[in-house]
Order: C-alpha cells, then structure tokens, then sequence
C-alpha cells in the first residue's frame, strides 16, 4: 500500500471507529503523524485526497474538520466521476436510471406529502402549451429532482441527479429531432404525477419506466452501433433540425 493511501486508510479507520465525528477538528498535524505514525507529507495529501470527496474540510487558519458525511454532500462527486465517462456509455447509465428512477416514483408515491405534490403540479402548469425544447428540458430536470427528493432517501435523491447529468445530449438531441416529444413528455409527467398524487406506488413506478425506457429504446433502435459511440451534440439554432427518427417512441427523459 502506498503511504498516502496508508494515511487515507488511517484516517478513514477513524471516522468509522468513532474517534473522529461529523464535525470534529482532526488533531494538529504534527501531533495526528506521530499517533498514525505516518510523515507529515503523506497525510498533508492524505487531507486533501479526503478533502476532494467531501469527508474533511480544510479550513485556512482554523484547521481541518469532518464533514456532515451527509449521503448527499459525499455523493456530490458522483457526477465528477460519471462526467468522465463518454458517451458510448450512455445506454448502461439509461439502464441504472431505468432500475432507480422508477423505485424514486414509487416512494414518493408513499411519502411525498400533499403540499410537495401541490409544489410538483404548479411546476408542469407553469410549462405552457408550446414549451421550447430548452424550458422543456429545464422543467424536466426539476421534474424529476423533485421526485427523487420527495423519495425520503437523500442518497438515491443524489445518485439520481448526477446520473441525469450524463443523458443530457441525448435528450436535447431527441427532443430538437421527433416532432411529438414534447407532447408525449407532458403527457409522460402528467401520468406519474397523478400516479403519485393518487397514492398508487405501482402506477407511478410504471409510468416512470416507461417515460424512461421510452428514450433507451429508441437510442437502441435508432442509432448505430458507430453512432451510439458518439452521440451528436444539438444543432446550432441556425440550421435545420435532422429529419424524425423511424421509429417513433415515448418522450426524451
């Protein structure tokens, strides 16, 4: 094991043994080297490897912290990581929002209370009758956030945020190029809304798979495998949208 890795290793042993809490100033630097045993500049990169995923907070001239070790401040480098990817991926992580997203639905079918559902539906009135792909999208992603948020689990509310980051181009792409996206979109949110407000888990938990699987499947059908290795980033607003896909399907998600 590497020695920063060693200190790392160290370091997290004592969060999870109790000795350090949420909170706690880490002892001064001299003084926690000699207890872990390590030189000073093995845990100097030690503290900031764990600063840059959010356990440790390194304040200037006051010290260095634990964080809250909240789920969704830790996972907050989910979407650093899932940026990385390219975008010949961006069928597997349709896969894990299709298998998580749906489940998000179901919960807040339970849990969401009358005056968060009140806050999702002023959200697809304020929409309007003819969106523009962008307020579409914007409005999608609050959608879909709101719902997550109103699952009650703050750590499947994080993952399925940074995993929207990743399909992005793909859903501008297929809003700008099938006419009736829009409308199966709005009809798409409509259903898992009243799903959700009727207190049917099971409805909403449908209706967002197929909302979702809607785009998967029509990437699958539609795309080569060349051209599923490099989705193409949306037109620039000047030139003419491509012509529709053949094979119709439910909304961009």
């Amino acid at each position: 094991m590497r020695v920063t890795d060693e200190a790392i290793s160290r370091i997290k042993q004592m969060i999870v043994a109790g000795e350090l809490r949420p909170g706690d100033r880490l002892p001064r630097e001299p003084d926690l080297a000699a207890r872990l045993g390590l030189s000073r500049s093995s845990l100097r990169e030690a503290v900031k490897a764990l600063a840059l995923i959010r356990v440790l907070d390194v304040r200037q001239g006051d010290g260095t912290y634990v964080t809250s070790l909240d789920p969704t401040l830790l996972l907050e480098t989910m979407g650093f990581v899932l940026d990385l990817h390219q975008d010949a991926s961006v069928l597997e992580f349709f896969e894990v929002r299709r298998i998580l997203e749906p489940a998000a639905a179901a919960r807040a079918a339970i849990r969401m209370t009358d005056d968060e559902i009140a806050v999702l539906r002023t959200l697809l009135d304020e929409l309007g009758p003819e969106p523009s792909v962008e307020d579409l999208l914007a409005n999608d992603v609050e959608f879909h956030r709101l719902i997550a948020v109103g699952s009650g689990n703050r750590a499947l509310a994080s993952i399925v945020d940074g995993l929207r980051q990743q399909t992005y181009r793909a859903r501008i792409w297929r809003g700008l190029t099938q006419s009736d996206a829009v409308a199966r979109t709005v009809a798409e949110h409509r259903a898992i809304l009243d799903a959700i407000a009727g207190r049917e888990p099971d409805v909403a938990k449908s209706w967002a798979t197929v909302h979702i699987a809607g785009v998967e499947r029509w990437i699958q059908e539609t795309l080569t495998p060349e051209a599923a290795e490099a989705l193409p980033a949306p037109p620039p607003a000047s030139a003419p949208a491509p012509p529709a896909p053949p094979h119709p399907t439910p909304t961009p998600h």
